[in-house]
């Protein structure tokens, strides 16, 4: 049996807790041992859940400590491609959190430093380990719903007004001078937009040729927490996503693949799949998942192929892109376009899940769809 292969792990509170569980499910599985945890603010033993590894605020120093073979980042956005680049420099393969920067340059500059240092670097969409992928691009090869037409992605969240006050980048379009372009579509539900662009075949940023975007913010934050993004492909297939932290209830995203005689739904968190289509009855799927972090030890003992590379995010980093150059989101007006849930402390704009779903169902963006008049829709077209 192979050593486990030391892993550190940079941001350990927040999301980064799903990572500390999952480095111990595969610590338990001899692949991995957490040999150090990087946060501004150490952790105490009651937090962690047990006997804490090595910890320091100074990222460097506690890799090359550690001897880590592998870093986790799951830290504020705008802190990821320094991180990323002083973990490459020193020869320590990566899994990022997505999205991996806060612009093209940004990302541009990590993925170019971490191919020179020649580590391996897994993004981690997690929804792009699904085994669901491969099984829906089938499905399209042999025909099942025609014709590609079209995919659509939706996503309606509740969140409440603390989560925008969770973390000082938490809803900001920029921090103390630098991008974060934390919104709806970028952070919380970019799997959607990555996983409708991974279906139709369009990674790669020469795959988008164009970019319209409609963002809008319902709660008093910088980002857009109700938006959507029209991507123009050079395969042809239009992608059409909308997100909402802002909905009436809370439902199970997904991505929709439109065809010329039938549709798949795709519930990405779910690896649940439905197949609709001319002359048969709905058929329904549930897949397994490849765990990404699994994947680059694989990838390091066995050479097997890593799942989600840089270059296989560049056209998700090009929508990201044109949502940090767009105009700042409108705010929508109170008492007409949103309010609040009593004892819940959160935001609502009323009508804007079916909002949604027409949007995945459409492939059109909001003011298309003659969207409720007190929505000041600015439309934003960028076309590379």
């Amino acid at each position: 049996m192979s050593t486990p292969l030391p892993v550190v792990l940079a941001g350990a509170r927040g999301h980064g807790r799903w990572h500390v569980e999952n480095i111990r499910r595969l610590q338990s599985k001899g692949l991995v041992r957490l040999v150090g945890i990087c946060d501004l603010t150490p952790l105490a033993e009651e937090e962690f859940g047990g006997r804490l590894p090595e910890q320091s605020a100074d990222f460097a120093a506690l890799l090359e400590s550690t001897g880590a073979r592998i870093a986790v980042i799951c830290t504020p956005i705008h802190t990821r491609t320094d991180l990323a680049l002083t973990a490459a420099e020193r020869g320590v393969h990566l899994l990022l959190e997505k999205p991996p920067a806060p612009s093209y340059a940004e990302y541009r500059r990590m993925a170019d430093g971490v191919a020179e240092a020649g580590v391996a670097c897994q993004i981690g969409f997690q929804s792009l380990g699904s085994h669901a992928l491969p099984a829906i691009r089938e499905l399209v090869a042999q025909g099942a719903i025609g014709q590609l037409v079209g995919l659509g992605g939706a996503g309606a969240w509740v969140r409440d007004e603390a989560y925008f006050r969770r973390a000082p980048w938490a809803g900001k379009r920029r921090l103390n001078g630098a991008d974060v372009v934390d919104g709806a579509l970028t952070n919380p539900l970019a799997h959607a937009v990555a996983t409708a662009l991974a279906l139709g075949g369009s990674t790669h940023a020469e795959d988008v040729t164009g970019i319209e975007t409609e963002l809008l913010r319902a709660n008093d934050i910088e980002s857009d927490d109700t938006s959507c993004v029209r991507i123009t492909t050079a395969q042809g297939h239009p992608v059409t996503v909308a997100a909402t932290l802002c909905a009436e209830r809370a439902g199970e995203p997904y991505v929709l693949v439109h065809g010329s005689s039938g549709r798949i739904t795709f519930w990405y968190k779910q690896d649940r799949v439905l197949l609709q289509r001319a002359d048969h009855g709905p058929e329904e799927f549930a897949h397994g998942r490849t765990d990404l972090l699994e994947n680059l030890v694989a990838h390091l003992a066995t050479d097997a192929d890593l799942l989600v590379t840089p270059d296989e995010t560049g056209a998700f980093m090009k929508v990201v892109e044109a949502i940090r150059q767009a105009p700042d989101p409108a705010p929508l007006p109170d008492n007409t376009a949103w309010h609040r849930i009593p004892g819940e402390d959160r935001r609502v704009v009323p009508g804007i899940d079916g909002l949604v779903a027409a949007t995945a169902d459409t492939l059109s963006l909001y003011s298309e769809l003659g969207a409720p008049r007190a929505l000041p829709l600015a439309r934003q077209k960028e076309v590379s």
